[in-house]
């Protein structure tokens, strides 16, 4: 099988980084600017994760100056295909992307993948979460499965991502693991997580299918309640939002979230953005970042990150198939 250009090697990166850790406070940052490229709207997990590891790597001084571009569409296919025809013009550009961008491509939402793209560094995980209407009558995710089982097509479920992409599924996923039809979700797409909250407080939807992180703002301004996070155990960002394991349902479900540079990029460019980012995790002010938003470190560099959205592409196409989305 003949493989992308950009499907390389990133090598020596670790050897860069590792010079990089190793060297003392410096009076000039390792790379002038980084312009992200965030394939949803404002308020959303990509949103969230853009701008939270801009703020990082500004703040500790290894990157000048961050700026940020939001481009909805196409379930983020617009960014995507931005991405690969400008890519000579784009060579200071990361786009973030998270699982979404295996689970389209495997049905078609758009005609590449992430294979197409310079694949760069997954950063960080963000686990899903149930959530209702401070107000609403549901208190636990015990509640929204009886009411599902009573009547499918009266809870409607919201979600910042296409039909049949990552909020749908994990929807279908955690019903699957209560003993009910999966296939029978009423799913209600929205672009981007804060349009979804937006619906959930509105009375649109009976309860949203979400990131963690997403959740856990409005659940400590006292909007909403979370009935269930797919975690194997309760995360210190939020304490009082019980899982779905300890409910009785065995669903766990962590989404990643990373980073991936234009077609081409050099390798000198690509390992430098490796390089960054080992190097931002190291430091206090990732770990603020990261603890507020009660996300988990998954780093995975270069070579590491190709492998782990290799297997990741089978593992969901095989779930898929058992859930009737293939």
């Amino acid at each position: 099988m003949r493989v992308s250009k950009t499907f390389r090697t990133l090598s020596f990166a670790a050897g860069v980084a590792a010079l990089l850790l190793g060297a003392g406070p410096a009076g000039a940052a390792d790379i002038d600017k980084i312009h992200f490229l965030i394939p949803g709207g404002a308020g959303g997990g990509w949103d969230g994760t853009a701008r939270g590891t801009g703020e990082a790597l500004t703040k500790a001084g290894i990157v000048g100056t961050a700026s940020y571009e939001n481009m909805s569409g196409g379930g983020g296919g617009k960014a995507i295909g931005y991405l690969i025809e400008n890519a000579k013009s784009s060579q200071d550009t990361l786009m973030v992307n998270s699982t979404p961008i295996v689970i389209r491509s495997l049905v078609g939402r758009f005609p590449y993948n992430f294979r197409d793209l310079t694949m760069i560094a997954g950063t960080i995980g963000d686990y899903a979460a149930f959530v209702v209407n401070k107000d609403s009558p549901i208190n636990t995710f015990k509640d929204l499965v009886a009411a599902y089982k009573a009547d499918p097509r009266s809870v409607a479920i919201g979600g910042g991502s296409v039909p049949g992409g990552m909020d749908h599924l994990v929807a279908a996923m955690a019903m699957q693991s209560a003993g009910a039809d999966p296939t029978q979700v009423k799913y209600i797409p929205y672009d981007a997580g804060g349009k979804a909250m937006a619906a959930l407080l509105s009375g649109e939807i009976k309860a949203l299918s979400t990131g963690f992180s997403e959740a856990v703002g409005m659940a400590n301004a006292g909007e909403v309640k979370i009935i269930g996070v797919t975690a194997p155990e309760r995360v210190d960002a939020y304490k009082d939002a019980p899982t779905l394991k300890e409910q009785g349902y065995d669903t766990e479900f962590v989404n990643w979230r990373g980073f991936f540079g234009p077609p081409g990029l050099p390798q000198d460019k690509a390992d430098a953005y490796v390089a960054a980012f080992t190097k931002m995790f190291a430091t206090p002010e990732w770990e603020a970042v990261r603890a507020r938003n009660g996300w988990v470190n998954i780093y995975n560099p270069g070579d590491k990150f190709v492998a782990f959205l290799t297997k990741q592409e089978q593992q969901i196409k095989d779930l898929m198939k058992q859930l009737g989305f293939l």
